[in-house]
Protein backbone atom coordinates (compact mmCIF):
# COMPACT_ATOMS: atom_id res chain seq x y z
CA UNK A 1 0.00 0.00 0.00
CA UNK A 2 1.73 3.34 -1.15
CA UNK A 3 2.17 6.69 1.25
CA UNK A 4 0.49 9.71 -0.33
CA UNK A 5 2.82 12.79 -0.65
CA UNK A 6 0.59 14.27 1.60
CA UNK A 7 0.31 11.28 4.11
CA UNK A 8 4.16 11.00 3.87
CA UNK A 9 4.31 14.98 4.63
CA UNK A 10 1.54 14.71 7.63
CA UNK A 11 3.77 11.92 9.18
CA UNK A 12 7.34 13.48 8.70
CA UNK A 13 5.67 16.97 10.08
CA UNK A 14 4.23 14.98 13.04
CA UNK A 15 7.42 13.20 13.89
CA UNK A 16 9.45 16.75 13.24
CA UNK A 17 7.11 18.72 16.03
CA UNK A 18 7.23 15.22 18.92
CA UNK A 19 11.76 16.18 18.07
CA UNK A 20 10.79 19.72 18.57
CA UNK A 21 9.27 19.36 21.43
CA UNK A 22 11.65 17.04 22.97
CA UNK A 23 14.40 19.29 21.97
CA UNK A 24 12.42 22.49 24.03
CA UNK A 25 12.36 19.06 27.10
CA UNK A 26 8.63 19.66 26.93
CA UNK A 27 8.60 15.70 27.02
CA UNK A 28 5.24 15.47 28.87
CA UNK A 29 3.90 17.31 26.00
CA UNK A 30 5.90 15.38 23.33
CA UNK A 31 4.35 12.33 24.70
CA UNK A 32 1.01 13.42 25.14
CA UNK A 33 0.87 15.41 20.97
CA UNK A 34 -0.77 11.86 19.44
CA UNK A 35 -3.53 11.62 22.12
CA UNK A 36 -4.01 15.59 22.13
CA UNK A 37 -4.30 15.32 18.10
CA UNK A 38 -6.55 12.25 18.24
CA UNK A 39 -8.82 14.29 20.90
CA UNK A 40 -8.87 17.87 18.15
CA UNK A 41 -9.80 15.62 14.94
CA UNK A 42 -12.43 13.87 17.20
CA UNK A 43 -13.94 17.03 18.79
CA UNK A 44 -12.88 19.57 16.04
CA UNK A 45 -10.70 21.43 18.48
CA UNK A 46 -9.44 24.74 17.09
CA UNK A 47 -6.01 24.88 16.29
CA UNK A 48 -5.64 27.25 19.19
CA UNK A 49 -7.59 24.90 21.73
CA UNK A 50 -5.30 21.57 20.62
CA UNK A 51 -2.22 24.15 21.11
CA UNK A 52 -3.80 25.14 24.69
CA UNK A 53 -4.47 21.79 25.54
CA UNK A 54 -1.27 20.62 24.54
CA UNK A 55 0.62 23.12 26.96
CA UNK A 56 -1.73 22.76 29.54
CA UNK A 57 -0.61 18.92 30.05
CA UNK A 58 3.16 20.53 30.08
CA UNK A 59 2.45 22.88 32.61
CA UNK A 60 0.64 20.72 34.99
CA UNK A 61 3.05 17.90 34.97
CA UNK A 62 6.02 20.78 35.46
CA UNK A 63 3.58 22.10 38.60
CA UNK A 64 3.29 18.53 40.15
CA UNK A 65 7.42 17.83 40.00
CA UNK A 66 8.00 21.22 41.44
CA UNK A 67 5.32 20.36 44.03
CA UNK A 68 6.96 16.89 44.89
CA UNK A 69 10.26 19.21 44.86
CA UNK A 70 9.41 21.25 47.28
CA UNK A 71 7.31 18.46 49.78
CA UNK A 72 10.48 16.07 49.58
CA UNK A 73 12.63 19.59 50.87
CA UNK A 74 9.91 20.15 53.27
CA UNK A 75 10.61 17.07 55.03
CA UNK A 76 7.55 17.57 56.66
CA UNK A 77 7.10 13.89 58.82
CA UNK A 78 3.11 13.06 57.51
CA UNK A 79 1.34 13.92 55.06
CA UNK A 80 -1.03 15.30 57.31
CA UNK A 81 -3.63 19.03 56.03
CA UNK A 82 -5.70 20.45 57.64
CA UNK A 83 -9.35 18.97 56.84
CA UNK A 84 -6.96 15.87 58.72
CA UNK A 85 -7.64 17.49 62.34
CA UNK A 86 -10.62 17.10 64.55
CA UNK A 87 -11.59 20.16 66.02
CA UNK A 88 -14.44 19.03 67.80
CA UNK A 89 -12.11 16.34 69.44
CA UNK A 90 -9.83 19.28 70.49
CA UNK A 91 -11.91 21.70 71.97
CA UNK A 92 -9.16 23.55 73.23
CA UNK A 93 -7.92 24.60 70.14
CA UNK A 94 -9.24 28.00 68.63
CA UNK A 95 -10.44 26.71 65.36
CA UNK A 96 -11.14 30.40 64.04
CA UNK A 97 -7.66 31.62 64.79
CA UNK A 98 -6.50 28.44 62.52
CA UNK A 99 -8.83 28.70 59.87
CA UNK A 100 -7.10 32.70 59.63
CA UNK A 101 -3.74 31.10 59.64
CA UNK A 102 -4.76 28.37 56.90
CA UNK A 103 -4.60 31.26 54.72
CA UNK A 104 -1.53 31.72 54.88
CA UNK A 105 -1.35 35.93 54.82
CA UNK A 106 0.95 35.48 58.00
CA UNK A 107 3.34 34.95 55.71
CA UNK A 108 3.35 37.76 53.99
CA UNK A 109 4.56 40.01 56.79
CA UNK A 110 6.66 37.25 58.07
CA UNK A 111 4.77 36.91 61.25
CA UNK A 112 5.26 33.91 63.43
CA UNK A 113 2.95 31.44 65.05
CA UNK A 114 3.54 29.58 68.56
CA UNK A 115 1.87 26.36 69.85
CA UNK A 116 2.01 26.02 73.11
CA UNK A 117 0.69 23.52 75.17
CA UNK A 118 1.28 19.91 76.74
CA UNK A 119 2.58 16.92 74.46
CA UNK A 120 -0.15 15.07 72.18
CA UNK A 121 -2.42 17.89 72.03
CA UNK A 122 -2.08 18.60 68.16
CA UNK A 123 0.29 21.30 68.00
CA UNK A 124 2.68 19.34 65.37
CA UNK A 125 -0.28 18.44 63.42
CA UNK A 126 -1.32 21.84 62.65
CA UNK A 127 2.31 22.95 62.24
CA UNK A 128 2.47 20.39 59.74
CA UNK A 129 -1.17 21.25 58.53
CA UNK A 130 0.20 24.71 57.86
CA UNK A 131 3.80 23.86 56.28
CA UNK A 132 1.36 21.53 53.82
CA UNK A 133 -0.82 24.68 52.95
CA UNK A 134 2.60 26.49 52.56
CA UNK A 135 3.81 24.12 50.02
CA UNK A 136 0.84 23.89 48.18
CA UNK A 137 1.00 26.94 47.62
CA UNK A 138 4.02 27.43 46.01
CA UNK A 139 6.75 28.56 49.21
CA UNK A 140 9.96 26.63 50.76
CA UNK A 141 9.38 24.92 53.29
CA UNK A 142 11.26 23.37 55.81
CA UNK A 143 10.41 21.35 59.22
CA UNK A 144 13.10 20.44 61.91
CA UNK A 145 12.68 19.69 65.41
CA UNK A 146 14.53 21.69 67.89
CA UNK A 147 17.41 19.17 68.91
CA UNK A 148 17.75 18.68 65.33
CA UNK A 149 18.52 22.24 64.48
CA UNK A 150 20.62 22.44 67.40
CA UNK A 151 22.45 19.15 66.65
CA UNK A 152 22.90 20.38 62.98
CA UNK A 153 24.23 23.63 63.82
CA UNK A 154 26.45 22.53 66.45
CA UNK A 155 28.14 20.15 63.58
CA UNK A 156 28.19 23.06 61.23
CA UNK A 157 30.37 25.19 63.95
CA UNK A 158 32.85 22.15 64.28
CA UNK A 159 33.39 21.99 60.91
CA UNK A 160 33.96 25.47 59.74
CA UNK A 161 30.23 25.84 58.04
CA UNK A 162 28.88 27.90 60.23
CA UNK A 163 27.64 30.87 57.82
CA UNK A 164 26.31 28.37 55.05
CA UNK A 165 24.19 26.81 58.22
CA UNK A 166 22.62 29.91 58.78
CA UNK A 167 22.12 30.28 55.39
CA UNK A 168 20.11 26.94 55.42
CA UNK A 169 18.23 28.05 57.74
CA UNK A 170 17.06 31.38 56.72
CA UNK A 171 16.07 30.36 53.31
CA UNK A 172 12.67 28.82 53.61
CA UNK A 173 9.41 31.11 53.20
CA UNK A 174 8.74 29.28 56.26
CA UNK A 175 10.32 27.28 59.06
CA UNK A 176 9.15 24.56 61.41
CA UNK A 177 10.91 24.19 64.63
CA UNK A 178 9.03 21.25 66.34
CA UNK A 179 9.57 20.08 69.89
CA UNK A 180 11.36 22.68 71.53
CA UNK A 181 11.62 22.22 75.08
CA UNK A 182 11.06 17.96 74.73
CA UNK A 183 14.34 17.60 75.00
CA UNK A 184 17.25 19.46 77.02
CA UNK A 185 19.80 21.59 74.27
CA UNK A 186 23.56 21.25 74.26
CA UNK A 187 24.86 24.15 75.84
CA UNK A 188 25.39 25.95 72.57
CA UNK A 189 21.90 25.03 71.56
CA UNK A 190 19.92 27.85 72.84
CA UNK A 191 22.40 30.33 71.40
CA UNK A 192 21.99 28.41 67.84
CA UNK A 193 18.69 28.75 67.89
CA UNK A 194 18.30 32.40 68.67
CA UNK A 195 20.75 33.20 65.89
CA UNK A 196 18.41 31.16 63.41
CA UNK A 197 15.19 33.13 64.56
CA UNK A 198 17.27 36.73 64.94
CA UNK A 199 17.96 36.47 61.17
CA UNK A 200 14.89 35.21 60.20
CA UNK A 201 13.53 38.38 61.87
CA UNK A 202 10.89 40.57 60.06
CA UNK A 203 12.09 38.59 56.92
CA UNK A 204 10.55 34.90 56.75
CA UNK A 205 7.96 33.34 59.25
CA UNK A 206 8.79 30.85 62.14
CA UNK A 207 6.16 28.34 63.48
CA UNK A 208 7.59 27.04 66.86
CA UNK A 209 5.97 24.08 68.57
CA UNK A 210 6.72 23.57 72.50
CA UNK A 211 5.09 22.28 75.42
CA UNK A 212 7.01 25.32 78.09
CA UNK A 213 4.53 28.29 78.39
CA UNK A 214 6.23 31.95 77.54
CA UNK A 215 6.83 32.54 81.40
CA UNK A 216 8.97 29.59 81.87
CA UNK A 217 11.33 29.98 79.02
CA UNK A 218 14.00 31.36 80.95
CA UNK A 219 14.66 28.57 83.14
CA UNK A 220 14.11 25.75 81.04
CA UNK A 221 16.70 27.14 78.48
CA UNK A 222 19.13 28.08 81.13
CA UNK A 223 20.14 31.53 79.83
CA UNK A 224 17.43 34.56 80.84
CA UNK A 225 19.01 36.85 78.45
CA UNK A 226 18.89 34.54 75.49
CA UNK A 227 15.40 33.32 76.36
CA UNK A 228 14.04 36.95 76.27
CA UNK A 229 15.93 38.25 73.25
CA UNK A 230 14.30 34.78 71.35
CA UNK A 231 10.84 35.73 72.55
CA UNK A 232 11.60 39.59 71.89
CA UNK A 233 12.01 38.80 67.94
CA UNK A 234 9.00 35.55 68.01
CA UNK A 235 5.98 37.73 69.35
CA UNK A 236 6.98 41.22 67.61
CA UNK A 237 5.13 40.08 64.88
CA UNK A 238 3.32 36.79 66.24
CA UNK A 239 -0.05 34.36 66.48
CA UNK A 240 0.21 32.54 69.74
CA UNK A 241 -1.93 29.43 70.11
CA UNK A 242 -2.19 28.03 73.65
CA UNK A 243 -3.92 24.41 73.48
CA UNK A 244 -4.80 23.77 76.83
CA UNK A 245 -7.35 20.44 75.67
CA UNK A 246 -7.14 16.95 76.57
CA UNK A 247 -4.66 14.63 74.15
CA UNK A 248 -5.55 14.96 70.94
CA UNK A 249 -2.99 11.68 70.23
CA UNK A 250 -4.15 9.93 72.89
CA UNK A 251 -7.79 9.99 71.89
CA UNK A 252 -6.87 9.04 68.05
CA UNK A 253 -5.45 5.85 69.81
CA UNK A 254 -8.34 5.20 71.72
CA UNK A 255 -10.72 5.37 68.79
CA UNK A 256 -8.26 3.21 66.53
CA UNK A 257 -8.56 0.13 69.58
CA UNK A 258 -12.21 0.81 69.59
CA UNK A 259 -12.43 0.08 65.89
CA UNK A 260 -10.29 -2.46 66.16
CA UNK A 261 -12.47 -4.40 68.70
CA UNK A 262 -15.88 -3.43 67.03
CA UNK A 263 -14.00 -5.41 64.35
CA UNK A 264 -12.98 -8.55 66.17
CA UNK A 265 -16.32 -7.97 67.61
CA UNK A 266 -18.19 -8.16 64.36
CA UNK A 267 -16.42 -11.17 63.27
CA UNK A 268 -16.53 -13.52 66.14
CA UNK A 269 -20.67 -12.81 66.56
Amino acid sequence: MSTSPMQMSEARRFQQLRSHLSYLKLNDAAEALNRVLDQARAERMSLTAALERLLEIEVEATEARRLAARLRFACLPEPWTLNDFDFAAQPGVDEKLIRDLATLRFLDDASNVLFVGPPGVGKTMLSVALGRAAVEAGHRVYFTTAAALAAKCHKAALEGRWKTCMNFFAGPKLLIIDELGYLPLPEDGASALFQVINQRYLKSSTILTTNVGIADWAGAFGDATVAAAMLDRLLHRAAVAGIDGPSYRLRGHQNQAESIRAGVNARVS
